[in-house]
């Protein structure tokens, strides 16, 4: 494994710690007045995706973590693993549904995800930010409710539900924020 000292932090490397991996999502240099400086940083771990503060000696090694990330298709789900397929080699491999977190509400055949590895084991799968996905049930507008600017909500054709303006309809394409689970437009 490749080392990385505290000068080296950058955000979005990954090191391990204590046998878990995490990423570097903030770090701070502090020369207190008595004593070594320090590193201060906020690591997101890649397992809970919970964000931890430590602090770390000036010229500290930590374990880098080299991760790969790359595309797949997802196919189909079975029982509680997701098949997914590499796109140039066609090899599928199944993953576990807790790899998906939260954002496996917007998956739906055909689309690619990100699949993040390290050492040839998977670790994560991220779907696209951005989203667009046909509203299978929501109730209907009513002539007038677009003045007030509400939301109601409305439920995806991949079973999320998501909040949406008054005027969406059953049938209507809307884009999707997954990261906040939130919408962003209609989509025409």
């Amino acid at each position: 494994m490749p080392k990385i000292d505290t000068a080296d932090f950058k955000n979005g490397v990954s090191i391990i710690l204590d046998g878990e991996i995490y990423t570097i999502v903030w770090f701070q240099h502090h020369k207190p007045g008595k004593g070594g400086a320090v590193m201060r940083s906020k690591l997101k771990s890649l397992k809970s995706g919970g964000v931890i503060d430590k602090t770390f000696n000036a010229g500290e090694k930590l374990e880098q973590a080299i991760l790969a990330r790359h595309p797949m298709q997802y196919l189909y789900e079975q029982d509680d693993e997701f098949v997914l397929m590499h796109p140039e080699t066609y090899d599928q491999v199944s993953v576990n549904r807790a790899t998906f977190g939260d954002s496996i509400k917007y998956l739906k055949p055909g689309m690619e995800v990100q699949v993040v590895e390290f050492d040839e084991k998977i670790l994560g799968a991220e779907v696209p930010f951005f989203v667009e996905l046909e509203v299978s049930e929501t109730d209907p507008g009513v002539r007038g409710d677009t003045a007030q600017g509400g939301s109601k909500p409305a439920t995806l054709e991949t079973g999320a539900v998501i909040n949406v303006p008054f005027f969406i309809n059953v049938g209507d394409k809307v884009k999707v924020d997954t990261r906040i689970d939130a919408y962003l437009e209609r989509v025409k």
